[in-house]
């Protein structure tokens, strides 16, 4: 499997154990996205073929640093560092399971970020998935997995032709289904999320980014340049 003619794919994941899922019952606050809405965790790692076979991976967890991105892809918190707690779970299960979808190719090393999310929505406080809006994110490829969702409604997600009008697809993803990116052809963005009864709901959701070792995010060369680009005023 690909992402397919139209840069993207939607599969069904391996399903999560119990103690992944309650995971995301103790994710700290994330102070830069979602306006207290939004829990997060961050983790990342080298990705290399395992010699010998024709599927298997090997993971080194790299040193944990701040995530950093663009101001161009995320003009509300790009160009600022931001520190997350490492991930407390393993999670390359799902990162397996993206690259083996994905047909990552095997003559070269990826570098990968991890992103642990939970969005809370309740009663007259709505979850912004995407407050910086439709974008692309800087990878070759991107997997946006749902492993829970509980008392809520929206968070469906859009997906954009970079010179589209339009969203070409919108569809709502089930707990234990992703959606695979060609982040270089496909932009995205997904819609609030609303409480279902007014009582508090939860989305959770891992979102992987895969990069070339050659183009990682990840290091002080990069971080550099993408702190560079500075904060939008």
């Amino acid at each position: 499997m690909s992402v397919g003619p139209q840069g993207f794919s939607i599969i069904d994941l391996p399903p999560a154990t119990p103690e992944t899922l309650d995971s995301y019952n103790d994710l700290p606050v994330d102070p830069f996205m979602g306006n207290g809405t939004r829990h997060k965790r961050f983790t990342q790692y080298r990705l290399a073929p395992e010699p010998g076979t024709e599927h298997g991976w090997s993971y080194e967890k790299l040193p944990q640093r701040d995530y950093i991105t663009y101001t161009k892809y995320n003009t509300v918190a790009g160009g600022v560092r931001r520190p997350y707690e490492p991930i407390a779970v393993d999670f390359t299960w799902l990162v397996t399971a993206g690259a083996d979808a994905l047909g990552l190719d095997r003559g070269h090393d990826w570098q990968v970020n991890i992103h642990q999310n939970r969005s809370v929505a309740e009663s007259g406080h709505d979850a912004p998935i995407t407050p910086e809006g439709i974008h692309s994110d800087g990878h070759e490829y991107i997997m946006i997995a749902v492993l829970g969702r509980n008392n809520v409604a929206g968070g469906e997600t859009r997906l954009w032709l970079p010179d589209g009008d339009a969203p070409f697809w919108t569809g709502t993803l089930a707990p234990g289904q992703a959606v695979l990116l060609d982040d270089q052809a496909v932009k995205h963005e997904a819609t609030d999320v609303t409480s279902a009864d007014g009582g508090p709901g939860q989305r959770d959701i891992v979102i992987v980014a895969y990069s070339t070792w050659e183009n990682r995010w990840y290091g002080e060369e990069y971080e550099a340049a993408a702190l560079s680009d500075g904060p939008q005023n």
